[in-house]
């Protein structure tokens, strides 16, 4: 499981990196722009990335009340940037380090909704990885339907040609 967990975490790492990088490019009123989606705007969508990666994380380090970074968030795009690429850095990191052995250890933990569950790590892992993919798409529809160019290609073939 570690050889398939250590390049998709480094992916998911580097798309970020990809995708931040071109929308730290773009006018705060453009980044807040409302656009029918899951979540309204591209900072919007940003900052639901960092609360998924980031409450996985609590999750899975058993944190008892695991927080939403956003709520109570009043930094600028560039900062919430920042937090998403410690949280991937975080998730990269750990899943580099981690003992074979610790991928099958399962975890329980509660969902918002106080639902409890009891999965495998590498399972919670790849959901991760790919809820973070998914959003991304998303964040490619915004950029489309506001007319932006030069969006970074961020398909999992384009990293590991690039590797």
């Amino acid at each position: 499981m570690k050889k398939v967990l250590v390049p998709y975490a480094a992916y998911n790492l580097w798309a970020h990196q990809q995708m931040l990088q071109r929308l730290k490019e773009l006018p705060d009123e453009v980044l807040r722009t409302k656009v029918p989606n899951s979540f309204e705007s591209i900072f919007n969508t940003v900052q639901h990335l960092l609360d998924a990666e980031s409450m996985w994380w609590q999750r899975m380090k058993l944190l008892e009340n695991v927080k939403r970074p956003s709520d109570g968030f009043s930094g600028d795009f560039s900062e919430l940037s920042k937090e998403v690429l410690q949280q991937a850095t975080l998730w990269q990191q750990w899943v580099s380090e981690a003992q074979d052995r610790a991928f099958d250890h399962e975890f329980i933990y509660y969902n918002t909704k106080k639902e409890k569950f009891k999965q495998p790590i590498y399972e919670m892992l790849l959901h991760v990885f790919n809820h973070s993919t998914y959003h991304r798409g998303q964040l490619v529809t915004i950029l489309h339907q506001l007319k932006i160019n030069n969006i970074p290609n961020t398909d999992f073939i384009a990293w590991s040609r690039k590797k």
